[in-house]
């Protein structure tokens, strides 16, 4: 059995768990904030045999995309913050890891 894990942005959540739940995979879905923008993502935890590892990796793929979106940023003066241009940055998309699972128990 394999644990598929994927930190995936908040916005495409819903979608990807419905999209797993159709095609009869359960999985469970944690709230998490991380990485350059501190933002929130969602990293979602699915148990499944070998052969469907790569279908949940072509679901995920299928329904989290990445896409281009304007933030804001800030320049630390002596007195405090203030406003600068936005940047613009890629945010979406899905980090998969696939890892072994020694030991599995449902009590």
């Amino acid at each position: 059995m394999k644990l598929v894990l994927a930190i995936i942005n908040h916005d495409d959540a819903n979608t990807v768990t419905q999209a797993l739940t159709k095609k009869g995979f359960s999985s469970t879905k944690l709230a998490t904030t991380g990485g350059f923008l501190m933002a929130g993502n969602v990293t979602i935890l699915i148990g499944v045999d070998e052969e469907k590892v790569q279908t949940v990796i072509d679901i995920i793929r299928e329904h989290s995309h990445s896409r281009k979106q304007m933030i804001p940023t800030t320049t630390e003066m002596s007195y405090g913050y203030y406003p600068s241009m936005p940047v613009e940055v890629v945010v979406g998309g899905a980090t998969i890891f696939v890892v072994d699972i020694e030991r599995f128990e449902r009590v």
